[in-house]
C-alpha cells in the first residue's frame, strides 16, 4: 500500500510532468485518426511502406492484401488479389495446425496474416501466424513462400514460444537489403527470433531466439478495469538501425537493439488512445500494426468489427507524433 507522502510525490510528479507517467515512459501524442474503408474481412493486422504506397494486411483474407489511398482523412483499402503457392510445411505440430483449420472455417483466414514488411526493392513480405512462414510478394512476379530451415521453429519451441494455439508469430519486420528478417511470437512466451538469407534457404546466423520471455504485467491505468495480463508483441518494425516492438498489452512502443533485443527506451500512447470516445469494449489491447518514421508512428487497430465508444466500427489507424528528440533519444 502507498504511503500518504509516496502519494503525495506521485500526484505533484504528474502535475509537472503532464506528459509521463508514473513508470517514468513519456506519452506519446496524437496527430490524427483514420478509419479505413473497403477492408472486406477488416481486422487490420500490419502496416508497410513501400516507396510511397502504403500497405496493410487483414488477418481474415487470404488471397489479397490491400494498398491504401490515404489523401483523405477517411482511408480507403484498395484490393491486390494474390495467387498462393501452397504452404510450406513449417515443423508446426499436427495439434496446432489442426486447431488452426478449424478455427478458419469459423472466423475466416486460414493464413491468419498479422504482419507486412518492405525492402528497398519493393518486395513484401507477410507473416502467416497459423503456419509459421512468410510469404514475398514482390513487385512483379508471382508471390513465393521463403524457404526457412526448419531449426527456426524447432529452436523457438525449445525456448518455450509457438507452443499454444493463436499466439505464435505476430509481426516482422524486414531490413532495406532484403536479407534479414526479425519474427515476432506474439505472447506466452513471447519472443523475438532473427533469420538472414542464404544461398538457398533462410536460417539462423548462430542462434535464431534474440529473446524469449514470459510473465505478466498490468494495464495501462487509463485502461477500464486495468489488469494483470500476458505481457505481448503485436508488432515490429525496423527504423534507424533499431528494432521497435507494439507492446500491445501495455500500450507501449519499445526501442530495441537488433542483436540482443535488449529494452533501450520505451513511449506510451495509453493516454490518447484510451480517451473515453476512443475505448473498445474489449478487455485487452486492440493494437495490431505499426509503422515509424522521422515524425512519428502509425498505430493500427484491429477492433475485430467492435465498436469504439463513439461507436467507430472500422479499423482505425492512428497518427502518433515522434517523441522529443525523436526515436534515437536517449533515456
Amino acid at each position: 500500500m502507498r504511503t500518504g507522502f509516496a502519494l503525495a510525490m506521485l500526484m505533484l510528479s504528474a502535475l509537472a510532468s503532464p506528459h509521463v507517467v508514473a513508470a517514468g515512459i513519456a506519452q506519446l501524442q496524437l496527430v490524427s485518426e483514420h478509419p479505413v474503408d473497403g477492408m472486406r474481412g477488416g481486422n487490420l493486422s500490419g502496416l508497410a511502406l513501400c516507396g510511397a504506397d502504403l500497405w496493410t494486411v487483414s488477418d481474415r483474407d487470404d488471397d489479397q492484401i490491400y494498398r491504401l489511398d490515404t489523401r483523405a482523412p477517411t482511408w480507403s483499402a484498395q484490393a491486390l488479389k494474390i495467387d498462393l503457392p501452397p504452404v510450406p510445411e513449417s515443423g508446426l505440430p499436427w495439434g496446432l495446425r489442426s486447431r488452426t483449420k478449424a478455427a478458419s472455417f469459423i472466423r475466416g483466414g486460414d493464413l491468419d496474416f498479422e504482419g507486412i514488411s518492405c525492402d528497398a526493392a519493393g518486395n513484401r513480405y507477410i507473416v502467416s501466424e497459423a503456419h509459421a512462414a512468410v510469404l514475398q510478394v514482390p513487385a512483379t512476379g508471382a508471390p513465393e513462400w521463403l524457404k526457412i530451415a526448419p531449426g527456426m521453429v524447432r529452436e523457438a519451441r525449445a525456448s518455450g514460444m509457438l507452443l499454444h494455439f493463436n499466439a505464435l508469430f505476430e509481426g516482422l519486420a524486414v531490413n532495406p537489403e532484403g536479407n534479414q528478417i526479425w519474427l515476432a511470437a506474439e505472447r506466452e512466451r513471447r519472443g523475438l527470433i532473427s533469420i538472414k538469407r542464404g544461398q538457398s534457404v533462410w536460417d539462423c546466423d548462430g542462434r535464431c531466439v534474440l529473446l524469449s520471455e514470459a510473465g505478466q504485467e498490468v494495464q495501462p491505468a487509463q485502461f477500464t478495469d486495468a489488469k494483470a495480463v500476458s505481457n505481448d508483441f503485436a508488432d515490429l518494425a525496423l527504423f534507424n538501425g533499431k528494432l521497435f516492438t507494439l507492446e500491445r498489452n501495455a500500450f507501449q512502443i519499445c526501442r530495441r537493439d537488433t542483436v540482443t533485443a535488449k529494452v533501450e527506451l520505451c513511449w506510451s500512447f495509453a493516454d490518447e488512445t484510451l480517451t473515453p470516445q476512443r475505448r473498445y469494449p474489449q478487455p485487452y489491447g486492440l493494437a495490431e500494426a505499426l509503422l515509424l518514421d522521422a515524425d512519428g508512428a502509425w498505430i493500427g487497430i484491429d477492433n475485430n468489427f467492435g465498436p469504439r465508444a463513439d461507436g467507430e466500427k472500422r479499423p482505425v489507424v492512428y497518427r502518433i507524433a515522434a517523441p522529443a528528440g525523436g526515436w534515437s533519444a536517449q533515456p
